[in-house]
């Protein structure tokens, strides 16, 4: 069946509708099936999104990204954590994956991935990511003011990593943390079981606390010489309110944080702190759940 196209002006104000907020779930005023109506309006919306993108950082530059930030850096950057947190049998394929993660939102790459990004909303917020680097005035008022942002394997990171001061933030640390949570371990080669379905087990309600208290353990460990200075450096972390984030406690990071310092495996802290307080349940068992509450209800 072919869907006769409302008017050019509704289709416009679809395009308007998605650069001021970044929902694109209407597809009904573009014509044709729904196979041809997709195509066209992912076409006209990442169209729209990149000229847009383009009027507002005319003029505009970000922090430059040094030539030497490739592989190896990233995986210097991750490799405590992932030494900490994984079985050596593991460590190896975990830091392949991580060290491959980080794609920095430049005026060099931000073309392709407005264009070729998979999520709509996602482009959308890369593209706030990329003016907010540059300094320039976002697609909304209220669109997140993010410095990063994680998808299954990859880390998408701002310029603005290179121009940070506050000693204890690493951007990087902090998306890698959550591919953990996103990435299910026989996407990288890793044995999956019932019960280790995911490269780690996080409380959905902790995925930024375990992120925030990886990111700030990881720079006291890179800080500090010895145990008495990782826990001076974890006291002065949490002297000062430094999360905004709604969804997380700073009080409750600064306290992980504490008792990382203070232990031999500070990374086993942080996931016994942010683990689920109940153990997870395969597909299978919740399947057996439905049937099961099913034939009670059937009166079986």
């Amino acid at each position: 069946m072919t869907i006769r196209a409302l008017s050019s002006s509704t289709i416009a104000d679809e395009i308007e509708r998605y650069l001021r907020t970044g929902d694109a779930d209407m597809m009904g005023a573009w014509p044709g099936d729904i196979m041809e109506r997709g195509r066209r309006q992912h076409a006209d919306i990442r169209g729209a999104l990149l000229a847009e993108v383009r009027r507002l950082a005319k003029g505009r530059t970000h922090e430059a990204v040094p030539d030497n930030v490739g592989v190896e850096f990233t995986r210097a950057k991750v490799e405590p954590m992932v030494r900490g947190l994984f079985p050596k049998a593991e460590q190896d394929v975990v830091l392949a994956t991580l060290g491959k993660s980080v794609v920095y939102v430049t005026s060099e790459t931000i073309e392709s991935i407005i264009l070729n990004h998979g999520w709509d909303r996602s482009a959308w917020d890369l593209a706030n990511l990329f003016l907010l680097s540059v300094g320039a005035e976002l697609l909304c008022p209220d669109a997140p003011r993010v410095v990063g942002i994680s998808e299954e394997t990859t880390c998408y990171v701002s310029p603005d990593y290179f121009a940070e001061d506050d000693p204890f933030a690493d951007f990087i640390v902090h998306e890698a943390a959550h591919i953990f949570h996103n990435c299910k371990r026989r996407t990288i080669g890793l044995r999956e079981t019932r019960t280790k379905e995911w490269l780690l087990d996080i409380e959905y309600r902790q995925r930024e606390t375990f992120a925030y208290s990886c990111e700030a353990y990881a720079r006291v460990l890179a800080r500090g010489k010895g145990a008495g200075e990782r826990r001076a450096l974890a006291a002065e972390y949490g002297a000062e309110r430094r999360i905004s984030e709604e969804r997380v406690d700073p009080a409750e990071v600064a306290s992980i944080v504490a008792e990382a310092a203070a232990a031999r495996n500070g990374w086993k802290v942080i996931l016994a702190r942010c683990a689920p307080t109940t153990k997870p349940r395969s597909a299978l068992q919740l399947a057996r759940e439905m049937i099961a509450a099913r034939d009670r209800a059937d009166g079986i």
